[in-house]
């Protein structure tokens, strides 16, 4: 799995994700999760983990949230759809540690 830092996500990402602003998306994990493997498979492309450092930095613009909680907070939570986790398993996990 390979970790790609770029300025924002492109047209077609936004477009297949259906967001309509790029300051919406601050990472992305692209790739098939573990959970949905099998050793069967095919050889197929590395999984990837986007982070799209200027809707982070505007996050932090905004909300005056430390930058290093912002950037491990989206590649945990990247990672963790590597592992089969979704948004929803994400955010409860989230909200019990709090």
């Amino acid at each position: 799995m390979g970790i790609v830092v770029e300025d924002r996500a492109d047209d077609a990402t936004l477009h297949e994700m259906n967001i309509e602003s790029a300051w919406e998306l601050s990472g992305l994990y692209r790739g098939t999760p573990l959970t949905h493997r099998s050793v069967m498979d095919a050889v197929r492309q590395p999984d990837r983990i986007f982070i799209y450092r200027e809707a982070i930095l505007l996050e932090w613009i905004e909300t005056g949230e430390d930058l290093y909680r912002l950037v491990r907070n989206v590649v945990v939570h990247e990672v963790a759809h590597h592992f089969g986790f979704s948004d929803a398993d994400i955010e409860a996990i989230e909200q019990d540690q709090n």
